[in-house]
């Protein structure tokens, strides 16, 4: 007898029907189905399941030539762990939306980093008499642009993760993959990876390289071409950085699905328990940002303050992890 039949043969002794078997099992109807149609099979997790469930061993279920077994429903026996399943359908739809999503994104991303580059140039053709605006006036003007840009790339990144709410679970709960899905996701991942390689790569170079504008420009000893070379860093940065967000978007929810990288259930949990923490943390560089810019005015110099407060937050999670696992 083949696991199909098994599966049918201890179901119905019990007179359930596929939905109530599934609802034991943390699965849907529909993976039931394709167990008994011998469309799929189930994972080990689930034969272990079932094995409790049913009251038999696994060599019964798995081994076709295995001696016959009563089983014995244990009634007490809990199999919903906690566990959320993902079917292929849920797997699919999320994939197709990150895809949709990532540009949408990133771009939201770029805009906030370009935002105080028109304020640096009108601020710097105005001193330099390069336009006939006032200085307060450039200011003034330079300030709306960039809450304007602000403005509209939060509301990018805000939509955006309205739209992919839903699915927050995978990042924050554990989960297991219906029989198969965990291939076709490791399979799409591998068709990603070049694109993947090639996206952080330009974006790590135009990082890198958006100092060089600055450094000539410095070596001219010209104040409005300092000033245009300081904006350009903004620029580059917004490239580079959109490009590494949209591929690096794309790339997690690939790791979701699999609870790897960032996404395994150990850090699913420490995630969980230091989001207090993040939450104040950046909240509070936000306003140091906001504070140090508006009231010096140099925009050009205070955005230092975000790779230093980055490098800063690793160094802060390590220490506190580390006390943590002492303690």
């Amino acid at each position: 007898m083949i696991l199909a039949e098994k599966i049918i043969r201890l179901r119905k002794e019990q007179g359930w029907s596929q939905e109530e078997l599934a609802m034991r099992l943390g699965v849907t109807r529909q993976s039931v189905s394709k167990w008994e149609s011998m469309s799929s099979l189930p994972d080990l997790d689930r034969i272990v399941a079932m094995s409790k469930l049913f009251g038999v061993s696994t060599d019964y279920l798995l081994k076709d030539d295995a001696p016959a077994e009563g089983g014995c429903v244990n009634e007490e026996q809990d199999i919903d762990d906690g566990v959320r399943t993902v079917t292929l359908e849920e797997a699919n739809g999320y994939l197709d939306m990150v895809r949709s999503s990532a540009s949408r994104f990133a771009n939201g991303v770029s805009l906030c980093i370009l935002s105080p580059a028109l304020l640096i140039m009108l601020a710097s053709a105005s001193e330099n008499g390069k336009i006939a605006m006032s200085g307060s006036a450039a200011y003034s003007l330079g300030i709306c642009a960039l809450i304007l840009m602000v403005a509209a790339g939060v509301a990018l990144i805000v939509l955006t993760g309205m739209r992919l709410s839903r699915y927050e679970y995978l990042e924050k709960e554990p989960i297991r993959t219906e029989y198969g899905v965990a291939g076709i996701v490791e399979s799409k991942r591998g068709e990603y990876e070049p694109a993947y390689k090639k996206l952080i790569t330009i974006g790590i170079v135009a990082c890198i390289v958006s100092v060089l504008p600055l450094m000539l420009s410095t070596a001219a000893e010209n104040e409005f071409l300092t000033g245009c070379a300081t904006a350009c860093i903004f620029a580059f940065v917004a490239v580079g950085v959109g490009m590494i967000v949209r591929a690096a978007f794309v790339w997690g929810s690939y790791q979701k699905l699999l609870e790897e990288g960032d996404f395994t259930r150990e850090k699913k949990e420490e995630d969980r328990k230091n989001e207090p923490f993040v939450a104040f943390y950046w909240c509070f560089v936000l306003a140091v940002y906001l504070a140090l810019s508006f009231m010096t005015g140099r925009w050009g110099a205070t955005w230092i303050i975000w790779p230093v407060m980055a490098v800063l937050f690793g160094a802060v999670m390590a220490l506190k992890n580390m006390l943590r696992k002492r303690s």
